[in-house]
């Protein structure tokens, strides 16, 4: 499974992949929040930063205006400041909170099927784990295992720069290490890489007997 792209700005996230398009809320909310943050943005500026041509954030723009969103605020005579109106403040507003609670519950959605994935150790009775691929993938398999009985041993990652570094409170290791560490079975938590994680740790697993799990 390849991780989809992602464009935006700090605060607002617009998903291009495969399953996740942006709908046209997604983009306006988007556009309000980054005016929120900046209203100097031009508008070659936002289509940057959010991925959008510039005809399309134009086309936005208008609209918006039209609606009492936003205020054009002529700078000089080629270019605006947009500000959001009172009414453009209360809908961004509004519109963050239900794009809020979509994206909470893709997020309990997510950690429902990591645990569905997971019940079979559990009923084998195999808690101890090992983590492999300190990732944002890893921080939502962390934060569904957290108040269940599966124990954390380690957690491992190919890249040296994340190696010795503490991630969620865990320090992340380097694989050699798993000739000495004692565990269950050990999952796979990086989506993009599975594959090529999977056959790395077969020589390990055939020695050591633990279980291998990807998603």
């Amino acid at each position: 499974m390849s991780e989809p792209a992602a464009h935006g700005i700090k605060g607002m996230l617009i998903t291009d992949g495969l399953y996740l398009k942006p709908s046209k809320s997604t983009r306006v909310l988007a556009i309000l929040e980054a005016l929120t943050r900046d209203s100097n943005l031009s508008q070659f500026e936002l289509g940057r930063r959010l991925n959008l041509s510039g005809a399309m954030v134009n086309q936005y723009l208008k609209q918006l205006q039209e609606g009492g969103l936003v205020e054009f605020l002529p700078v000089n005579g080629k270019s605006y400041h947009y500000t959001l109106t009172d009414k453009g403040k209360q809908v961004r507003r509004d519109m963050f909170s239900d794009y809020s609670s979509e994206t909470i519950r893709l997020y309990t959605t997510i950690k429902d099927f990591v645990l569905e994935n997971l019940r079979g150790l559990l009923d084998e009775g195999k808690t101890r784990l090992a983590l492999f691929g300190a990732s944002e993938t890893c921080e939502v398999v962390l934060s569904a295992l957290r108040d269940t009985k599966f124990q954390i041993m380690i957690l491992l990652d190919n890249d040296p720069k994340k190696q010795g570094q503490l991630f969620n409170g865990h320090v992340v290791s380097a694989p050699q290490v798993m000739e000495q560490v004692d565990c269950d079975a050990v999952v796979i938590t990086s989506f993009g890489k599975q594959a090529e994680i999977y056959e790395q740790l077969k020589p390990y697993s055939e020695k050591r007997g633990f279980q291998i799990v990807r998603f």
